[in-house]
């Protein structure tokens, strides 16, 4: 009972993380009137999960050897990143308030000024290609680190991601793991409409990966029940298949499309603000 009693409270304390770290994104994209902020909350408990659980990494030193690499290749969602980043201590909370402004180093997508990023992204399908030479790096150097790579669902509407996903198959890069953030909506619509991805379990297994799909990516002990799984190695590439909810949080925006790219006004700020702050309520 102790074991689960302690369990229970690790879960529920990253649940709170996670709700925090979208009232700080909400602050950011509304003050900045820029930002993605359906994409950021469908993503936010697989970044929280593999920040504050699993990922080898530390803000005393951002340039460990050792460390896990993480690429964000869905680069347009990079508020969470950097408001996690910000919660481990890389830089004071207060520098978000430059967010978007003019001479900030925190810019619209993934920017390697900025202590804990590893590379600039947002031109979707190259953040796989990238996690891959991590991966043969760490085998080449002896290097015991595992390299992490999030994209989204659309993003696999880009032929390079593909080409990545059969290199890192062939060379059996079995430190990589591709984590995809499956909302089911894209800037053009819901993305079974605007191009199919087929069966993306089949398509990925037939290439050679490992493939481990996640039924609700935004509960946080199923997604740490994932990754604890797919840790557990299989000699392949891992790709986790993660089905989340636009908007995920904030009941208002939920699974709406016209989230994907949009600043709230000051009343729908503050019904999402609200409705956060309720959310922190049942935690």
């Amino acid at each position: 009972m102790g074991f689960l009693s302690e369990e229970n409270s690790e879960i529920r304390c990253l649940e709170r993380v996670a709700n925090h770290i979208r009232q700080v994104v909400l602050d950011m994209v509304y003050n900045a009137k820029s930002g993605h902020i359906g994409g950021d909350f469908s993503e936010m408990e697989l970044l929280i999960a593999l920040y504050f659980k699993f990922l080898r990494f530390s803000s005393s030193d951002t340039d460990a050897p050792d460390r896990d690499r993480f690429v964000l290749s869905k680069g347009h969602c990079v508020e969470p990143l950097y408001a996690i980043l910000a919660e481990k201590g890389c830089f004071p909370e207060r520098e978000l308030a430059g967010y978007g402004s003019t001479g900030s180093p925190f810019i619209g997508h993934p920017n390697r000024k900025i202590p804990g990023i590893e590379m600039n992204t947002g031109s979707l399908g190259h953040g796989l290609s990238l996690g891959c030479g991590m991966a043969l790096a760490a085998r080449m150097d002896h290097r015991p680190y595992h390299t992490y790579v999030l994209l989204g669902d659309g993003e696999l509407n880009e032929g390079s991601v593909w080409e990545a996903a059969m290199f890192a198959a062939h060379n059996r890069l079995d430190k990589l793991m591709a984590i995809v953030d499956c909302n089911g909506l894209q800037i053009s619509g819901p993305t079974e409409k605007v191009l199919s991805p087929g069966n993306l379990p089949i398509r990925w297994k037939a290439i050679g990966w490992h493939v481990v799909e996640l039924a609700d990516g935004n509960d946080m002990r199923a997604v740490c029940s994932v990754y604890e799984k797919a840790l557990a190695g299989s000699g392949k590439p891992t790709v986790i298949l993660a089905h989340t909810v636009k908007g995920a949080g904030c009941p208002s925006i939920e699974g709406k499309v016209e989230w994907h790219h949009r600043v709230p006004s000051q009343p729908e700020y503050e019904r999402m603000k609200a409705e956060l702050e309720e959310g922190a309520l049942l935690l």
